[in-house]
């Protein structure tokens, strides 16, 4: 009876587990979309002679934005509409590309990068984890410790992009109309996002732990069975 529920304890995912499992679902999708749409910073859309209308990290819209390199010729040109960031195929875009993508903004994808790839390997993790493997696989608290220092990891990367956005993004000197531009909904779920990812890593570090001490407990149980004298035959 004691070895029973020993076992039926093992195969239990603790309440830690369920939870993270609920949060990087949330992370992984807030993540990716935060990472795919251009709504990081946007212009009032009240102010009619606004220039931009909205950014994300891989694309840009603007209304109507200067182009620098005519701005003292008599033929000025003016960028109009919505373009991927590398965009080869419009001309002087490549021009202004260290204009629009200054070292900060370099900063904030690359870090934001780092964050989309740690939720992308802790989906594989986290499905072995859900569907396959249990307590009673050799590898099983390793892999829960992997997931959570993989989250973690892609907290902070994405943590460092989301602050190093807010702190510069909206400063004088580089989107124009910087008094009316406000942060984006892109960039409010890349912040949850990111909480999310923090948390999820935080309940899979206690999922590993919990999972560490019942292991121990059913070594414990198993030797004290081992140990224990068997009734003589006949009485």
């Amino acid at each position: 009876m004691v070895e029973y529920r020993a076992e039926d304890e093992m195969k239990k995912r603790s309440l830690s587990g369920n939870i993270g499992i609920a949060f990087f679902v949330i992370a992984f999708v807030l993540v990716f979309v935060a990472f795919s749409t251009p709504s990081w910073l946007v212009s009032d859309y009240r102010i009619t002679g606004a220039k931009l209308e909205r950014l994300g990290l891989w694309t840009h819209c603007f209304r109507s934005l200067p182009d620098p390199s005519t701005a003292f010729t008599d033929h000025q040109r003016f960028f109009v509409g919505c373009r991927w960031i590398y965009d080869p195929f419009t001309t002087g875009y490549d021009q202004i590309r260290g204009y629009l993508v200054p070292d900060f903004m370099v900063a904030t994808q690359f870090f934001f990068t780092l964050c989309l790839i740690a939720v992308l390997l802790s989906a594989i993790l986290t499905l072995i984890y859900f569907l396959c493997c249990g307590p009673e696989q050799d590898h099983f608290l390793t892999l829960i410790g992997l997931n959570a220092w993989i989250l973690l990891a892609g907290g902070l990367s994405g943590a460092i992009a989301v602050i190093v956005f807010a702190c510069l993004s909206n400063k004088n000197g580089w989107m124009p109309g910087h008094d009316n531009n406000f942060f984006g909904w892109s960039f409010i779920l890349g912040c949850i996002g990111v909480i999310a990812t923090l948390i999820a890593s935080i309940c899979f570090f206690v999922e590993n732990h919990v999972q560490k001490r019942k292991q121990e407990r059913m070594m414990e149980s198993q030797s004290r069975l081992e140990m224990e004298p068997e009734p003589l035959k006949g009485w």
